[in-house]
């Protein structure tokens, strides 16, 4: 159960204390459980856009509600990853540059374009959805598979860009096996996302692999390996790309 506990120190903002030593074979059990905070962060997600959208909240300004409640639940861990991953992935030079410019923190263009795009088809496609309760699943699966995306990110044969931080700690601690299999069921999971067109969910867990396994390799060869950075990049492009795909199309 270190694993579990370590997930929910790492993953939220729960007043779960992690476990005293942290090696790899912690760090790889907690990849293996970040979809369970996932399902708590989905849940949260889920519960604010009904609750607003149920007391008479324009649909926009509860999908805007929902992200900052999102955010300060993960601490903006993900939405910094991704900011990081756009700054480095932007810049020129070698990976040792990309790597130092991702580790100086500031946003730079590229780190703002992205998060302000991300962002804004997450509001957008969230503000879709609170029209249309019977989508609302639709939250759930995308948390999971933001959360999901970490399995692939650290499967065996990836090795961390960096000798120390946390992709050193969690890079090729997964096997092919745990990937393949968590997108499968949770592609069989995505068929209640749109309940009337049951394919719909699974295409949009397909769209989000794919998005995942395109940017891992990117990022493999251009900083030689996974970072922490690149793994919230990957949940938040995961879980945009499901709730983009969810929202479209008629009632």
């Amino acid at each position: 159960m270190e694993g579990l506990r370590l997930a929910l120190s790492w993953l939220t903002v729960l007043p779960v204390s992690g476990p005293a030593t942290v090696d790899r074979r912690t760090a790889g059990a907690a990849i293996r459980w970040a979809p369970v905070p996932g399902l708590l962060l989905g849940g949260l997600a889920a519960g604010v856009l009904h609750g607003l959208t149920w007391v008479g909240a324009p649909p926009l300004v509860a999908a805007l509600l929902v992200l900052a409640a999102t955010a300060m639940a993960t601490r903006g861990m993900h939405l910094d990853g991704l900011a990081d991953t756009a700054d480095g992935l932007g810049c020129y030079g070698p990976p040792e540059r990309a790597l130092a410019v991702m580790r100086d923190g500031a946003a730079g263009p590229f780190a703002v374009v992205t998060l302000l795009l991300v962002l804004g088809l997450q509001a957008g496609a969230l503000a879709q959805l609170a029209t249309q309760p019977e989508r609302w699943p639709a939250v759930l699966i995308a948390a999971l598979a933001g959360r999901w995306a970490f399995t692939w990110c650290c499967r065996r044969g990836v090795p961390a860009a960096r000798p120390d931080g946390l992709g050193a700690l969690v890079a090729g601690t997964q096997s092919w096996l745990v990937g393949v299999l968590g997108a499968v069921l949770l592609g069989a999971a995505a068929v209640v996302a749109v309940p009337a067109r049951p394919w719909q969910g699974p295409l949009a867990v397909a769209v989000a692999a794919a998005l995942v396994l395109l940017l891992s390799a990117h990022t493999r060869r251009r900083f030689g390996g996974v970072t922490g950075d690149v793994l919230g990049a990957a949940a938040e492009l995961a879980g945009t790309a499901v709730l983009v795909v969810t929202a479209c199309g008629p009632p």
